[in-house]
C-alpha cells in the first residue's frame, strides 16, 4: 500500500519530528481544559514574509517554485525568475505611488499573478487587502473605504467596473489596474526607472511586526471586519505548518511535493498556503474555480502530490466516484468499498498508533480487492500521485476521512479562522486522529471557557480589527482569542469543535443541539446538495435540503427518466424521498432521539454564493436561508 511505505518512509526519516512537544493542563476532575504545543519554527528576531522569494532566490536561484499553465502547458518557474518578477512588479507600484505601509486591494480568482502581486505589494512596503472576486460593489466600496486602499488590480474589465462603480463617491477613488489587460506588464513598464535597490530597502526594513494584510471576514451575517494580521503571524502559520507537517512538503516520499491552489487568495487559507509552499520551495500551480467538475481535470494535468481543500469539495469526490461506478454498474462494489474503506482505515490506525493489530488476513485481501475495483480510480481522478491531503473549513466526516485513507490518501484536519491566520489546530502526521482537528499548530495554546468555548493564543492569533476597537476588545482578552465556537479536548489534548456557539438551537423542550454535527453528516452522503437544521424554539429538529445537480442527473439517468424533468417532480418523488431520508438516518446514527431530525424540507434550486446563501468559502449563510425560506420551515412545523 503506497500510504503505508510513505508513511514509514516519512518516519524514518532523520529531520521529522515525532511530534512537537505538548502540555497539558487538567482541572480539579481530570479533564484537560488547555493545551499547549512548543514552536517548531523559532521566531525570527528581524525581515519578514516579504524576504521568502529573495531567499529562495540566493539559496536555491535554479529551484522550480511555481509552475505556470499556459496555452494548456504548466511551465516551470525557478525561484530567480520569480524573484525578479516580484522586483519589477514591486518597482512598479513605487513608481505609481505607493508609499511604505500604503494599501493596494486585489480582486481576482486565484492565479499566477495573485502570488505575483502578494509578494511584490510587500516588498514595496505595502500591505495586501485581497477581495473575493465575487463581492458586490457595495462591498467593496466598504472594504477600498475602510482600508484606505489607494490602489486596486482587479482580475477583469468585470471586476474593474465592479470598483468603480463602488468608489465612484470617494473623494479620490482608487486606481485601477486590470490582469486581463495586462496589469503586470504595465506595473513592469511604470517601475522601469525606478533602481532595484529601492525595493531592497524597502523590503529589508519590515519588521516582523509590521502589518502584512487586511483580511475581511466573508462572515455569514454582518459587515465583513479587517483582521490584521502581520508578517509575524503568517511567518508563525506557515513556517510551522511547514515543519509539523514534514511529510506533506519535504519530499519525503520520494517524490518532488507539489500542490493545486484552488481555494480563493481572498480566504486566509489560500494565502497561508501559498506562502507555506514558497517557504517549503515546492511546486505551486493555480486554479481559478474551486467547483469539483473544473477541478478534476486540473488535477489530471497538474498531478499534485497532495491538496488543500474543504469538506464540500472531498464529499463531491466521493460522491462523483460512487456515481461513476453506479453507471458502469459497479454500484454495489463502490458501497461495499466504502464499508471495507472505514473498517480498514480503523484496522490500520490502530496498528500505526500501536492501539491493534491491524487489518486482518480477509479484510487486508477485501481492501487488495477493493483497490483494483474503486481505490485505484479515486487516487486516479486525482492525477494518480496524491498522498496527501488538508481538509478545513468545517469538520470532515470520519467515514469519509477513512474512505480515502484506505484509497491511499491520509486527510488531515485541521481548524481555524480568518483571526488566527487559518489553522490554529492541525492533525500531526505521526499521530493521525480521525474526526478531530488535532492539536495546537506548534507555539499556539488552545483553552475551552467554562461554558464550552474555545479559546485560542500564539503567534497566529490576531492583534485587532482595522478602524474597530469594539469589536476587537469583544473577542481579545490578555492574548485570548474568543473564537465562537464550541468544542472539547480529549485527554491527549486532541480538539474536536462541536458546533457554534451562537449558533445552538434549543428546542422549546429545553433540548440543546449543535445544528454543525447533523449537517456535516448530511451533506456527505449523496443526493444532499446543501442543508440547514432548524429547530430553534421548535417542538423538534428539522432541515432544509437542496439536492446536488450531479447527484440528479445520475439519480434521473439510472432510473431512466427524462434529463429535462422538472426540479419541482423530482423532489416530490417518494424514491428521491426515501433516498434522502437514508441520508438523514446517517446522520441521525450521531446524535440521541432528541437531537435527532425528524422531519425534512427538499427544496429547489441551491444554496450558493451567487444568490447570498453561501459564503465564498462554501458555508452557509444560516440567517439568509433562513429568511429565503421560511414558509418551508413554517410547514415543517405544520404553522
Amino acid at each position: 500500500m503506497g500510504v503505508r511505505r510513505d508513511l514509514k518512509r516519512a518516519r524514518r526519516h532523520a529531520g521529522l519530528p515525532a511530534r512537537t512537544a505538548v502540555e497539558l493542563v487538567r482541572d480539579e476532575t481530570g479533564t484537560v481544559r488547555e493545551v499547549r504545543t512548543a514552536p517548531l519554527a523559532p521566531r525570527g528576531t528581524g525581515g519578514s514574509t516579504a524576504d521568502i522569494p529573495f531567499v529562495n532566490a540566493q539559496e536555491a536561484p535554479g529551484a522550480v517554485v511555481l509552475r505556470r499553465r499556459e496555452n494548456g502547458v504548466w511551465r516551470p518557474v525557478t525561484a530567480a525568475v520569480f524573484a525578479r518578477e516580484v522586483t519589477a512588479a514591486a518597482k512598479g507600484l513605487i513608481a505609481a505611488g505607493l508609499e511604505p505601509g500604503g494599501r493596494v486591494a486585489v480582486m481576482s480568482r486565484t492565479r499566477y499573478e495573485w502570488t505575483v502581486l502578494d509578494f511584490a505589494i510587500w516588498a514595496a512596503g505595502g500591505q495586501s487587502v485581497p477581495v473575493y472576486a465575487t463581492s458586490s460593489a457595495e462591498q467593496v466600496e466598504w472594504i477600498v473605504r475602510d482600508s484606505g486602499a489607494r490602489f486596486v488590480v482587479a482580475e477583469t474589465a468585470g471586476n474593474a467596473g465592479t470598483v468603480a462603480a463602488g468608489t465612484a463617491g470617494h473623494a479620490e477613488p482608487p486606481r485601477i489596474w486590470r490582469l486581463d489587460a495586462e496589469a503586470l506588464a504595465e506595473l513592469v513598464a511604470l517601475g522601469r526607472d525606478i533602481p532595484d535597490e529601492e525595493v531592497s530597502k524597502r523590503r529589508t526594513a519590515l519588521a516582523p511586526e509590521a502589518v502584512a494584510t487586511i483580511c475581511y471576514t466573508s462572515g455569514t451575517t454582518g459587515r465583513p471586519k479587517g483582521c490584521v494580521l502581520t508578517h509575524a503571524n503568517l511567518y508563525a502559520e506557515a513556517a510551522n505548518t511547514v515543519e509539523l507537517l514534514h511529510p506533506i512538503f519535504k519530499e519525503v516520499t520520494g517524490q518532488t511535493a507539489s500542490t493545486l491552489l484552488f481555494l480563493p487568495l481572498a480566504h486566509i487559507l489560500g494565502r497561508t498556503l501559498q506562502i507555506a509552499c514558497l517557504l517549503a520551495r515546492i511546486e505551486l500551480g493555480h486554479c481559478p474555480s474551486i467547483k469539483p467538475d473544473e477541478l478534476r481535470p486540473m488535477f489530471k494535468e497538474f498531478r499534485p502530490t497532495f491538496l488543500v481543500g474543504v469538506p464540500y469539495l472531498f464529499e463531491k469526490i466521493h460522491d462523483t466516484g460512487r456515481a461513476t461506478a453506479e453507471r458502469i454498474g459497479r454500484g454495489a462494489s463502490f458501497d461495499r468499498a466504502d464499508r471495507i474503506g472505514v473498517r480498514f482505515g480503523e484496522a490500520y490506525l490502530e496498528k500505526f498508533l500501536g492501539t491493534g493489530k491491524g487489518p486482518g488476513i480477509g479484510l487486508y485481501a477485501a481492501w487488495a480487492l477493493y483497490d483494483l475495483l474503486v481505490y485505484r480510480r479515486v487516487r486516479k481522478e486525482l492525477g494518480g500521485r496524491m498522498r496527501y491531503a488538508i481538509s478545513g473549513g468545517s469538520p470532515l466526516d470520519r467515514g469519509l476521512n477513512l474512505f480515502f485513507h484506505a484509497a491511499g490518501i491520509i486527510v488531515y484536519e485541521g481548524y481555524g479562522l480568518t483571526e488566527t491566520t487559518a489553522a490554529a489546530t492541525i492533525v500531526p502526521p505521526l499521530t493521525p486522529r480521525p474526526g478531530t482537528v488535532g492539536l495546537p499548530v506548534p507555539g499556539t495554546t488552545v483553552r475551552i471557557a467554562d461554558d464550552g468555548e474555545v479559546l485560542i493564543r500564539g503567534g497566529v492569533v490576531f492583534g485587532a480589527y482595522w478602524n474597530d476597537p469594539a469589536a476587537t476588545d469583544a473577542v481579545l482578552s490578555d492574548g485570548w482569542f474568543a473564537t465562537g465556537d464550541l468544542g472539547s479536548l480529549d485527554g491527549d489534548g486532541y480538539l474536536t469543535i462541536t458546533g457554534r456557539k451562537k449558533d445552538i438551537l434549543i428546542t422549546s423542550g429545553g433540548k440543546n443541539v449543535s445544528p454543525a454535527v447533523l449537517e456535516d453528516r448530511l451533506r456527505s452522503r449523496p443526493p444532499v446538495g446543501q442543508c440547514l437544521v432548524v429547530g430553534d424554539r421548535r417542538p423538534f429538529v428539522a432541515a432544509l435540503v437542496t439536492l446536488d445537480p450531479e447527484a440528479v442527473a445520475h439519480w434521473l439517468s439510472v432510473r431512466k427518466l427524462p434529463p429535462d424533468t422538472p426540479m419541482a417532480d423530482i423532489i416530490r418523488d417518494p424514491r428521491m424521498r426515501a433516498d434522502v431520508q437514508r441520508a438523514v438516518d446517517h446522520a441521525n446514527a450521531a446524535v440521541s432521539r432528541a437531537e435527532s431530525i425528524r422531519a425534512f424540507a427538499l427544496v429547489e434550486g441551491e444554496f450558493s454564493e451567487e444568490n447570498g446563501l453561501l459564503t465564498p468559502s462554501l458555508k452557509v449563510k444560516r440567517q439568509a436561508v433562513t429568511t429565503a425560506y421560511a414558509e418551508q420551515i413554517e410547514a415543517l412545523y405544520g404553522e
